[in-house]
């Protein structure tokens, strides 16, 4: 039995606007369909020479130009970027401009409603960023793609926006001392005069440009298996081939776990590829780029295998509209990560985890006090962050927490089945929520995604022993005018240490007094025993 005082204060909410989308100049007119990528790379210098043929369907009629994205060439010392030779559609030649690293074409005839049209165009250059081209940590020359968030545009003439997908095909010609990864499957592979070798492969399913990649090295390549028709392999420079064999060797089983928990795995191989990305890992689709430097038979490589494995659901099938979105990418990586660790290692993993990552989103929001998950403000190159990796992991877990393992299991399915090879944003996650189950979730994403920091209580408890009435007072004392509106465990702790009652109260206004029947005083009173509040609290016996 419990009985509740309130003092009431208004719980304040700004408004949110529907217009929240980063400024990439998109083209509703024109969806591009597939692209092939023809490229010769070579050993002499950094120059590419690439011809790519771009099918592209006109959703209006009427349209007599259109925009893609290419960086040009630097007149400066650097001398990097791309000259473009030609652009012809249907064998015509087509007027086109190059400036500020777009290209505008102008059409030979407008098009007509629902036509598809290809467009081929021919440059070359020296790529400044994209496709890094450099030696590796053994001294050999590597080229590997590298395009997140808005890099394809570098090396690749494309709608360089995750919101337009595409299926594509990447035609690579290098010395046949180097063995070549690309998107999808392998179609070719030919050795040509000229000591060259012709590598073919094909992806079927559309992706995003930043998902779009190359590698090209000399590479020890293991065929580890199998898994319901999805090839799992393994690319590592010859040198660390027994370390990468190791380290990545449980990729099948960690996309085992997630077809079980998610769906059926969204393409058609799993290879995990030893390269020169910028970052831990890149999600590449069906083809995850880690660093080299991950590679050291201490499979110390396992929690970002994993997170780039949840990738392959969500931020490549199921792909953000909208940078500033990027958390149903992040967050959902970061989240189910957890729940691998919480299924295969138990759930003190899990919790070692949520742990860590509460209190350095605490100290993120101390510094970052006016950020948001969903943020307009953000700029591209601050989208990922604690915000949009830790701390939305953090509200799918209280989601959980909100719904239930089993309803929340559900809610990850749909999402995924609903959206699988398309774009979403918030608002479409929501819905899935809402619609499985019938509840109202408007305000819990209002609070924990478009508002900034963490909730912050104070307070104190007391025990009267004739009464056996415990007694707890919390206050909400965050900065700014939000008040949260969120469920909180209280746990009475016995002299064994152990949670002998749990009580779940709603905190909503400011001020609140609680009071329970409690048969023994408490050792101890615990705020969140079970680890399924974001907040930082400071409690303690009156």
């Amino acid at each position: 039995m419990k009985r509740m005082k309130c003092f009431f204060i208004m719980l304040l909410v700004t408004p949110i606007s529907g217009a929240w989308a980063d400024d990439y100049p998109r083209n509703p007119q024109i969806d591009v369909l597939h692209y092939v990528f023809e490229l010769a790379l070579n050993d002499e210098n950094n120059v590419i020479t690439g011809r790519t043929s771009i099918q592209v369907r006109f959703h209006e009629g009427g349209v007599s130009r259109f925009e893609l994205d290419l960086i040009g060439g630097d007149p400066g010392p650097s001398g990097t970027g791309m000259t473009i030779e030609s652009i012809e559609c249907e064998g015509q030649p087509l007027e086109f401009t190059h400036d500020k690293n777009r290209i505008s074409l102008n059409l030979l005839s407008r098009s007509r409603a629902d036509e598809s049209r290809t467009y081929v165009i021919e440059y070359s250059g020296i790529p400044a960023d994209g496709l890094i081209i450099s030696k590796n940590k053994h001294d050999e020359r590597t080229f590997f793609g590298d395009n997140f968030p808005d890099r394809a545009r570098h090396w690749l003439p494309t709608l360089d926006h995750p919101s337009d997908k595409a299926t594509c095909e990447f035609i690579i010609t290098v010395p046949n001392h180097y063995q070549t990864i690309a998107s999808g499957l392998l179609i070719e592979e030919t050795d040509l005069p000229g000591d060259l070798r012709l590598t073919h492969w094909e992806q079927i399913i559309p992706l995003s440009t930043y998902l779009m990649v190359i590698g090209v090295a000399h590479f020890a390549i293991q065929q580890v298996g199998e898994h319901n028709g999805v090839a799992i392999q393994t690319w590592v420079y010859a040198q660390d081939r027994d370390d990468g064999f190791h380290d990545f060797a449980r990729a099948g089983r960690v996309m085992e776990f997630f077809e079980d928990y998610i769906g059926p795995y969204p393409y058609r191989k799993l290879a995990s590829v030893q390269s020169k990305t910028r970052y831990g890992g890149m999600e590449n689709a069906g083809n995850i780029f880690y660093s080299e430097r991950f590679v050291d038979g201490d499979r110390s490589v396992e929690n970002t295998m994993t997170h780039e494995i949840v990738h392959q659901w969500f931020g490549d099938s199921v792909t953000t509209d909208d940078w500033n979105h990027v958390w149903l990418s992040e967050g959902f990586a970061t989240y189910l990560t957890h729940v691998f660790n919480e299924e295969t290692y138990g759930r003190e993993r899990m919790i070692e985890g949520l742990q860590s990552d509460r209190n350095r989103i605490i100290r993120y929001a101390r510094r970052n006090p006016e950020l948001s998950i969903v943020d307009p403000a953000v700029p591209i190159t601050g989208i990922l962050s604690t915000n949009t990796y830790q701390k939305a992991g953090w509200v799918l877990h209280m989601l959980r927490h909100e719904i239930g393992d089993e309803q929340f299991q559900d809610v990850i399915q749909e999402y995924y089945f609903r959206f699988r090879d398309d774009n979403t944003l918030t608002e479409d996650f929501q819905s899935v929520v809402e619609e499985l189950t019938g509840r109202d979730f408007e305000l819990f994403f209002r609070q924990w995604f478009y508002h900034p920091g963490v909730p912050s209580l104070k307070g104190d408890w007391s025990y009267d022993e004739w009464a056996k009435e415990l007694t707890i007072s919390i206050r909400q004392v965050q900065d700014g005018n939000l008040l949260y509106n969120l469920p909180l465990d209280i746990g009475v702790i016995d002299r064994e240490g152990t949670v002998s009652q749990l009580e779940t109260v709603r905190i909503e206004t400011q001020e609140h007094t609680f009071v329970f029947k409690v048969d023994r005083e408490p050792a101890e009173v615990k705020l969140d025993p079970n680890t399924w509040l974001l907040m930082q609290a400071e409690f303690k016996r009156r």
